[in-house]
């Protein structure tokens, strides 16, 4: 269960902090990291701040984009205490735990956190389904990434424990829910129709494409759920006597194949 939960960490900065989370997550049971555009890697500092936890950094993976990190997740959680201008539903640490551990027996997970200065930014706040936060003092509530990191890695371990504890749960009547990279599929879908119908003028675009984004984002629709849209979304393309009707499945095809 707890290897299909990654922790994604975005061009992080000081490799230190890679090494202590390698070691924070071992400590909670998580081995699955990806460092996605990292400025200072592999890096001897890291494997000593790592101790024993050296197998982690040794099995991360490493990407240049946030999207290659989180293409094949059914469900992608951005860490950040910011409120944003397009709000997604808003968990704090244990309430991500009891969400992600369910569906981590059948789906790949992705936690995502942004740089030591700045976080994460709007744009891949963006691509995310959930925000958490860490509670903590208003005061001062900065934290280290790697404390960051070392609380949410403990709800997961804590909710890990309570779930294999009740001979009761079940996780048969989850949702099967699509990966990142179909939705992107369905995203650019649901551009060309809205372009090709004319609801979006190509020259003035405005911000619908990022809102329905978004919209979606949060809605998270099942897998089935998916394929109605898009069978929607052709049903519009032929009606209106679109190109894109006849050959978008063929680039979706084409496109599945090239991510393989």
């Amino acid at each position: 269960m707890l290897s299909n939960i990654r922790i994604v960490l975005i061009n992080t900065f000081h490799p230190g902090n890679v090494g202590a989370i390698a070691r924070a997550m071992k400590n909670m049971g998580l081995t699955n990291l990806y460092l996605v555009d990292p400025n200072d890697y592999p890096s001897d500092e890291a494997t000593s701040r790592a101790a024993g936890a050296v197998d982690v950094l040794e099995n991360a993976t490493i990407v240049s984009t946030l999207e290659a990190a989180i293409a094949d997740c059914s469900l992608v959680i951005g860490t950040s205490a910011r409120h944003r201008t397009f709000q997604l539903p808003i968990m704090n640490a244990r309430e991500c735990a009891e969400s992600v551990v369910p569906e981590a027996v059948e789906h790949n997970i992705a936690i995502v956190f942004g740089r030591e200065t700045t976080g994460l930014l709007n744009e891949e706040i963006a691509q995310c389904h959930r925000q958490v936060y860490i509670d903590a003092n208003d005061d001062y509530p900065v934290l280290n990434i790697s404390q960051a990191v070392q609380i949410v890695a403990y709800e997961i371990w804590m909710a890990n424990q309570q779930a294999k504890s009740n001979e009761n749960a079940s996780t048969k009547n989850l949702p099967e829910y699509p990966h990142k990279k179909d939705m992107d599929l369905f995203y650019e879908h649901l551009e060309d129709t809205l372009y090709g119908i004319n609801f979006i003028v190509r020259n003035h675009p405005g911000k619908i494409v990022d809102k329905l984004h978004r919209f979606f984002n949060r809605s998270r629709p099942e897998k089935q759920e998916l394929g109605i849209l898009r069978g929607i979304l052709a049903a519009v393309q032929r009606e209106a006597g679109l190109t894109d009707a006849n050959n978008h499945a063929d680039k979706k095809d084409t496109k599945k194949n090239e991510q393989r």
